[in-house]
Order: structure tokens, then sequence, then C-alpha cells
């Protein structure tokens, strides 16, 4: 499982980064790539590893302005946020849990991360608001 977590961590692109990450963090997983969808505003990229399905959202600009992940483990958001990540740890710290409660939001100021799930199903999201293209529904990452 130690190997499993090491390796999904390769796997993340960073979010506000380019897209070319993915072919990057495939070889260093040697993971699959699953899937590449082509939508009119943005491309989802899909990378598979043992631990964890990683999805990313890159605009037609080329910068990934989301992930998603499943999977037995959450990824290691300091390497998914890449630049958000200190803001994302304050915002986290700054944000009251809530006893039972397994969804748990964080909102930053240029970042917002949500997860949930229970143990080997655990799912999760990040993106960043600014970077969304004009007319895609945050409900479509998934």
């Amino acid at each position: 499982m130690a190997a499993a977590f090491t390796m999904a961590q390769r796997a993340e692109a960073t979010l506000g980064g380019t897209a070319d990450s993915v072919t990057t963090d495939r070889a260093a997983l040697s993971a699959a790539r699953r899937a590449t969808t082509v939508l009119p505003n943005y491309t989802v990229q899909e990378i598979v590893s043992d631990a964890v399905r990683i999805r990313e959202y890159v605009s037609s600009a080329g910068v990934v302005f989301a992930i998603s992940w499943d999977g037995l483990i959450h990824p290691d958001l300091t390497t998914l946020l890449g630049s958000y990540a200190s803001e994302y740890r304050q915002a986290e710290h700054d944000t009251p849990r809530h006893m039972g409660v397994r969804r748990r939001e964080v909102r930053g100021s240029q970042v917002v991360v949500e997860k949930w799930g229970h143990m080997r199903n655990l799912r999760g999201r990040a993106y960043a608001p600014a970077l969304v293209p004009a007319g895609v529904s945050l409900d479509e990452l998934k």
C-alpha cells in the first residue's frame, strides 16, 4: 500500500500547470492513460494506477483548471495543488471540522478543494475558479 501511495503522488498534475505534465506523470507512474475525452470547452485526460484514478481538466488554452480523483486513497494535495497548496493548507486550518460528516469543502480565495467518501472509496476534486472556462458547470467536474 505504501508503494501505491508513493506512485499515486507522481500521477498528479499540478493545478494551474500545463497539460504536458500528463505524459511525464504517466511515464513516472508506469500507469495507463485510460481515456482522453475532448469536449467543446475543455479536454479530460485520465490516468489510472492501482491506487487512484485522476482526471485532469485542461482548458483549450492548455491549462489544468481542475482535477478530480477517486480510489483507495486521496492523493497528496501538496503535489496536486502546486502553487495553490499553501493557500489550501491555510484555508483548511481555518475551516472548522464537523464530526460525523464525510464531506469536506475547503475554500480559499483562489482554490476550492472538496473531498468525500469512505474507506477504500475516496473521491474529491480541486479547481481554481478563475481558471474554469466560461460555460463549464462545476457539476461536470466529477
